[in-house]
């Protein structure tokens, strides 16, 4: 799995990018096929964002927060990313 983090208006820190890294390679344990990520961190004047955009085997998925602290904003992405990639992998189980 290939990781990659910008940063948009703000310097991603070691600290920053280790955490990021610690919660992507959290949605392995729900999915092996997982190919790439790529997640940008924005700060829009009191506003920190976190998306994140991951290719995996058949399909890419999107998910993004907004919230006041940008740990918090990675926080719930990687929840919404959670979701989805356990719901993409239940589909497919389905169709099989």
């Amino acid at each position: 799995m290939q990781v990659s983090i910008t940063g948009h208006h703000v310097e991603v820190t070691e600290a920053l990018k280790a955490y990021v890294e610690e919660k992507i390679s959290k949605i392995k344990r729900h999915f092996d096929n997982v190919v790439d990520v790529h997640v940008i961190l924005t700060v829009e004047k009191l506003q920190q964002k976190a998306e994140a955009a991951v290719q995996i085997s058949g399909a890419k998925l999107y998910a993004e927060d907004t919230q006041e602290d940008m740990y918090a904003a990675i926080d719930f992405m990687v929840d919404k990313l959670d979701r989805q990639i356990v719901k993409h992998k239940e589909k497919i189980q389905n169709h099989r």
